[in-house]
């Protein structure tokens, strides 16, 4: 199992992750602004959207190795509710563009994560893979 060297917990991601970065909980005069620009629903914005918000990370090959990796899970489950992971919780300290909780197919903009991802992450991925994950 994977230590994370930032709090040394196990690290078990979820798609969640990706949304980080269109979380706009305090910043909806400037990320929120952007990000009201974009259609969610529009393939050409959601590419901008993820290639600009979702992929970028400070985190380490390993973790986006890990990341990836469970996105590729939840998608070969035919029943994973990506819808619920945008749903408004008034008592959670983030938030989403207004109307982004009803996005048309959240299960079409997690499969261009994984698609996007794919490529931008490439070089992190694939040397993760050439890796023995069990040493980690």
């Amino acid at each position: 199992m994977f230590i994370d060297p930032d709090d040394g917990q196990p690290y078990l991601p979820t798609p969640a992750f990706f949304l980080a970065g269109i979380d706009i909980y305090d910043r909806e005069e400037t990320l929120g602004e952007e990000l009201e620009k974009l259609d969610p629903n529009d393939p050409t914005d959601r590419e901008k959207i993820i290639v600009k918000y979702c992929l970028p990370t400070r985190k380490t090959y390993r973790h986006k190795f890990l990341i990836y990796k469970c996105l590729k899970e939840a998608l070969q489950d035919e029943t994973y509710d990506f819808q619920s992971l945008l749903a408004y919780d008034p008592e959670a300290f983030s938030s989403f563009p207004d109307g982004w909780d009803e996005m048309e197919n959240t299960r079409a903009f997690f499969e261009d994560i994984f698609r996007l991802a794919t490529v931008v992450w490439k070089n992190d991925l694939q040397k993760a893979s050439l890796e023995d994950q069990s040493t980690w």
